[in-house]
């Protein structure tokens, strides 16, 4: 007498081997027809769940050993494996990566340059012949310390001037004083 449950495990194992068996169909195919294979291809085209292939080692070990065979009907001198495909794929993206971090900084630059331009084309930014401009500030400062001195010197003369001036004066005011018989005080 077999029990219901007996009969829902013979069911259960008829169905896990009609998708086995679905799965292994489908494998073939796709290596016959030359499409790529991988876990996630094989159950879609038999209709599966990927995890039915994982939780199966040898139904996952069968997708991984036919996805490292080359395609049919390619030679071995223009046979392309899965690995050397991965790999180029990692030296482009890194390849990839690199070019995007130079033309970051190749931006970078130009922005800085066309922003410096913009701002000496403003007449806000530093005049393009710095050195003649420093030249110049020196001449004028030059000139002025000379100017200096000449306004000092003249000061100078000028003061004798003065004296010169006042002790005339004290000899004209005392003579004429003399004169006229004002005594002098």
């Amino acid at each position: 007498m077999t029990t219901s449950l007996d009969h829902l495990a013979k069911a259960r194992a008829a169905d896990s081997e009609r998708r086995r068996s679905r799965v292994l169909k489908a494998l073939d195919q796709l290596a016959a027809s030359g499409e790529e294979i991988s876990v996630s291809a094989v159950a879609r085209a038999a209709g599966v769940h990927r995890s039915l292939i994982h939780r199966h080692g040898d139904l996952h070990a069968a997708v991984l050993a036919r996805a490292a065979e080359p395609p049919p009907g390619t030679t071995a001198g223009a046979q392309v494996s899965r690995q050397s495909l991965l790999a180029d794929v990692a030296n482009l993206t890194a390849r990839n990566s690199r070019l995007s971090a130079h033309i970051t900084r190749l931006e970078r630059r130009l922005s800085e340059a066309l922003g410096q331009a913009a701002w000496e084309a403003s007449g806000l930014g530093a005049p393009a012949d710095v050195e003649t401009l420093t030249h110049r500030v020196t001449e004028l400062e030059q000139q002025i310390l000379d100017l200096r001195a000449e306004l000092v010197e003249r000061g100078e003369d000028l003061a004798a001037s003065r004296a010169a001036n006042r002790e005339l004066m004290a000899q004209i005011n005392s003579r004429s004083t003399r004169e006229s018989g004002i005594p002098e005080s």
